[in-house]
């Protein structure tokens, strides 16, 4: 049940100022708003001097850190804070959680849950591990946040990171191909948006239940005026935009080709897949003669079906090279999380391949008498 704002925002007033406090986070922005700083944190520390309340902010190219002392200074600041136009506060005390999400209307939704117990590090000014989207986060209230969650979120943005450039464009159009239930596009709207940039994203998925739980989601995060998503399927889903970034993550077998394609026609700048299953040439090389000495690569079923997934990415990252990207072929994240781990990370430069490169790729598609789909879906 939606409550007034000042109420709700007077409750957060008091606990950040109350003994107990573990930490808190303000983050996102009200629509029609946009804070001064994307996002604040705040938490006890002990300095050499005593007891101080340190609060982080970040414009979006780099974060200010300040320690107040508790009481007036401390109520000075926090009044600051909660004057900004923020979409959601995330607060935890050492007896209670209380999350604070601003509805478009402009009142408060507010879930009280029980205290997260702090970890002895994190009352001390030691730095703790650096998440790229803080564990606090509202987005782990909303989708969960276990600790395999967080690691594949954070594996995914730190690839993110080291694919786009330092200073992002504004807007910055990013659509998602496939994406299921979505965790991993509102990451990556999170951490765009924390990092100062005008960011407008579309989820794309076959099914139209996940439509409907997408859109809601987008709603109790109060991102929906820049998160939205479609039911289509990946050919033929109608875009508001022409996107800059591609996400295609764990699409299934040529599934990933077909978003590939459609980054390659839009002339994506920023291309991330992480293919999923390898059925198209696995399924080609049991009906073609094995080139000699390679015979005992495909003999055996389980040495073919991983040799398919080694030739399937191979060929694709050189039709990108052909289509004018630059391709970097990394982990994903640690093989103990899923065997599906390899990412294909692109950014288009819009170089004319090299006769060497075309050789390349027409010397190994002969060679095992395979024909990969996106080489189908591009000519």
């Amino acid at each position: 049940m939606p409550e007034p704002l000042d109420q709700a925002l007077a409750e957060v007033r008091e606990l950040l100022l109350a003994p107990g406090l573990t930490r808190a986070v303000a983050a996102g922005r009200r629509r029609g708003h946009v804070p001064s700083v994307t996002r604040a944190q705040v938490r006890p520390v002990t300095l050499k001097s005593g007891p101080r309340l340190q609060i982080v902010t970040d414009d979006g190219s780099r974060p200010f850190t300040r320690n107040v002392a508790p009481g007036p200074e401390a109520a000075a600041a926090f009044d600051e804070l909660l004057a900004e136009p923020f979409g959601n506060w995330h607060v935890e005390t050492e007896s209670a959680t209380v999350q604070v999400r601003i509805t478009k209307k402009g009142d408060a939704q507010i879930h009280r849950a029980a205290a997260v117990v702090a970890k002895p590090a994190e009352q001390t000014h030691d730095r703790a591990k650096q998440w790229l989207l803080d564990p606090g986060d509202p987005l782990f209230e909303v989708i969960g946040g276990n600790a395999a969650k967080r690691r594949q979120i954070d594996a995914f943005l730190r690839a993110l990171a080291a694919t786009l450039p330092d200073e992002l464009p504004s807007p910055l159009r990013v659509v998602d191909l496939g994406c299921g239930n979505a965790y991993l596009t509102f990451a990556a709207y999170r951490y765009l948006a924390a990092r100062g940039a005008q960011v407008e994203v579309v989820g794309v998925d076959v099914r139209e239940d996940q439509r409907v739980r997408n859109t809601a989601v987008a709603e109790k995060l109060g991102c929906s005026d820049q998160v939205s998503f479609v039911a289509g399927t990946i050919e033929e889903a109608a875009l508001p935009f022409t996107p800059d970034l591609v996400l295609a993550l764990h699409a299934c077998d040529t599934a990933t080709d077909q978003a590939l394609a459609r980054a390659v026609r839009w002339e994506a700048k920023w291309v991330l897949a992480a293919p999923c299953c390898h059925h198209d040439i696995a399924a080609q090389l049991k009906n073609v003669k094995t080139p000699f000495p390679y015979g005992e690569t495909t003999r055996h079923a389980i040495l073919r079906e991983r040799f398919a997934d080694v030739l399937t990415d191979s060929l694709r990252a050189g039709l990108l090279r052909l289509n004018g990207y630059r391709v970097d072929v990394v982990e994903f994240i640690d093989s103990a999380h899923t065997p599906r781990n390899l990412l294909l990370r692109s950014r288009r430069t819009g170089a004319a391949p090299t006769a060497e490169q075309r050789d390349e790729y027409t010397q190994l598609t002969d060679q095992w008498g395979v024909t990969p789909a996106l080489a189908k879906m591009l000519s």
